[in-house]
């Protein structure tokens, strides 16, 4: 180890986290057990290691992990492993068939997970690094079309409506950009299996039902391991925030394999498994011609920022506590909206009377890891476009890879625009407007302090 102690380690490790059956399930606002597995949770580790540096890159299937649950597990790893807290890079693919960890649903079962899960991915630490071998990087980019839409769509009447029903005839067009780029970080090692990054950005919400299963990122690792030979791969999911699987204006052959869900969202597993092979091919269109660099650092930073909370108006309240209370005794029927709209006012009003009495701010934990000149940022929780492409074009970085759901999972951050017409994202958003703005500088100046 001596002789190579400036040379790039890489180690790889998975393990499994699937719940036991009556776990309830986040995603949606309502209540949903575990009550079947179409495909296994994963916790996907890799470990990376330059000299004296080591940093763990774990990737969870999960809906999200808030900073209240990822603390104790980053300590437990650090505990464990040696490896800093600041250096722990955890990321949940974002998927809405996995456990929900807040809220007592059924009595011990939401604690006996995390438990399960705090034990599971300090075993996964573990295994990677054990694992380390030599290895060199290469990087390349992809593309994955046609999979992924902004969700956000102007109506004629000027409003923003999240998820608008196919073929609406109110719908203008879409708020925002989507990016269709599928990053690879090819790790091949001098013995064992070699190690794919993959990184894309889009909600992993093509599922729906009561059923556990990694969605899509699942079907993307899972074909990748089958196409090519002795390969493993751990997958990182983007900006994600306002960007999903639904096409309002398809085209032919498009709904195959989709069928219209409870809240007017579009869902299927036959079109999980088109996403994850779509992602999974833009990944092979550039495997073979990464471009390898020299990894002479590896680097991790973590910044503490606060921003205020998104507290309501005393008036707001009545109408807030109503919602609520009629969602809570299963009478949505009496509330005056349907589908994406329902839980649009669902959300709000949780988020009211969530927030009645403080906190007047939140710390919100933003995290990067370099790998020589390539960099991924954490941000807890569920970036728009906006904040992705900032950071993409971070100057002096020839590929950033911003993260979703990152050591923490504290809700959405959409940009300052977002907030002038409101959609579920700003309507259930527990910061004011700014923090889309303040997570874009705060990553900035991490990359800024790393080169």
């Amino acid at each position: 180890m001596s002789e190579n102690k400036n040379r790039l380690y890489a180690g790889f490790s998975r393990v499994n986290i699937t719940p036991a059956m009556g776990t309830p399930l986040g995603g949606y606002y309502k209540v949903r057990l575990a009550d079947g597995v179409t495909d296994e949770l994963e916790a996907n580790a890799l470990a990376l290691s330059h000299g004296e540096t080591r940093v763990l890159l774990i990737s969870v299937d999960h809906l999200g992990l808030k900073q209240v649950y990822q603390d104790p597990i980053r300590r437990f790893i650090a505990e464990r492993t040696g490896v800093p807290e600041d250096s722990i890079f955890i990321a949940c693919t974002h998927t809405h068939t996995a456990p929900k960890l807040e809220g007592e649903i059924v009595p011990n079962a939401q604690e006996t997970y995390f438990q399960f899960l705090k034990s599971r991915l300090a075993d996964a630490a573990a295994f990677a690094l054990a694992d380390l071998k030599p290895a060199r990087m290469g990087w390349a980019v992809g593309q994955a079309p046609g999979i992924a839409f902004i969700r956000r769509f102007l109506m004629k009447d000027g409003t923003v409506c999240t998820n608008p029903r196919p073929e609406n005839p109110d719908i203008v067009g879409p708020v925002g950009q989507v990016d269709e780029s599928v990053s690879l970080l090819r790790f091949v090692r001098e013995e064992g299996p070699e190690i794919l990054l993959v990184h894309f950005g889009c909600h992993p919400d093509t599922v729906g039902g009561n059923r556990v299963s990694a969605d899509w990122p699942g079907f993307t690792r899972r074909i990748l391991e089958r196409s090519l030979d002795n390969v493993r791969c751990v997958f990182f999911n983007g900006v994600q925030g306002d960007i999903n699987h639904l096409n309002p204006f398809h085209g032919p052959g498009y709904l195959n394999g989709l069928t219209m869900d409870f809240d007017d969202v579009l869902r299927g597993y036959e079109h999980t498994e088109h996403m994850g092979r779509t992602v999974a091919g833009a990944v092979m269109q550039v495997y073979a011609k990464v471009n390898y660099v020299e990894v002479d650092s590896i680097r991790a930073m973590q910044r503490v920022i606060r921003h205020p909370s998104n507290r309501p108006l005393p008036e707001e309240l009545p109408q807030a506590r109503l919602y609520n209370q009629l969602h809570q005794e299963h009478r949505d029927s009496e509330i005056p909206y349907e589908g994406m709209m329902l839980t649009t006012v669902v959300a709000e009003a949780e988020r009211m009377l969530e927030l009645e009495h403080g906190p007047d701010d939140f710390a919100l934990r933003v995290s990067a890891v370099s790998v020589g000149d390539i960099a991924l940022v954490g941000i807890p929780g569920e970036p728009f476009s906006d904040i992705g492409r900032d950071l993409k074009e971070a100057p002096g970085w020839p590929l950033v890879l911003p993260c979703c759901c990152t050591n923490g999972y504290e809700g959405y951050f959409p940009p300052m625009n977002a907030y002038e017409n409101g959609s579920y994202e700003t309507r259930s958003s527990i910061f004011r407007s700014g923090v889309a703005e303040a997570i874009s500088g705060a990553g900035l100046e991490l990359l800024e302090t790393m080169k």
